[in-house]
């Protein structure tokens, strides 16, 4: 896991060194154990978007690679669209579910419902 976040060549540093490395500690720590689902309520929230492409591209990447299930909870149609499956609540209900989703796709989808 260590090395599949990047954190390979930085082993012998001290925290307070690498300062950037805590995105890659918090993405080691959630899936070291090889959970059979994680969870993950609005992942992205008050990231920039660089930031936010590293945590759902390594989201995807853990779905592809270890076969890892998440389940992402968010408003935001470009993080919607990193997964396989989307499915849109209104007041704590299934309305719709939308699979191989794309940013458009999620937003026609959203709007079809508000309309």
């Amino acid at each position: 896991m260590v090395t599949a976040v990047g954190l390979g060549d930085r082993l012998s540093h001290s925290p307070r060194s690498c300062p950037e490395a805590s995105n890659s500690v918090w993405r080691s720590r959630a899936l070291v154990e090889r959970p059979w689902i994680t969870f993950a309520d609005e992942p992205t929230g008050n990231l920039d978007s660089h930031s936010s492409a590293e945590i759902l591209e390594f989201m995807r990447d853990a779905v592809d690679s270890y076969s890892q299930t998440m389940v992402m909870v968010t408003h935001d149609p470009v993080a919607a669209a990193y997964a396989d499956r989307v499915l849109f609540l209104s007041d704590g209900r299934l309305v719709d579910e939308l699979m191989e989703p794309t940013r458009d796709t999620v937003l026609a989808h959203v709007a079809a419902l508000a309309g």
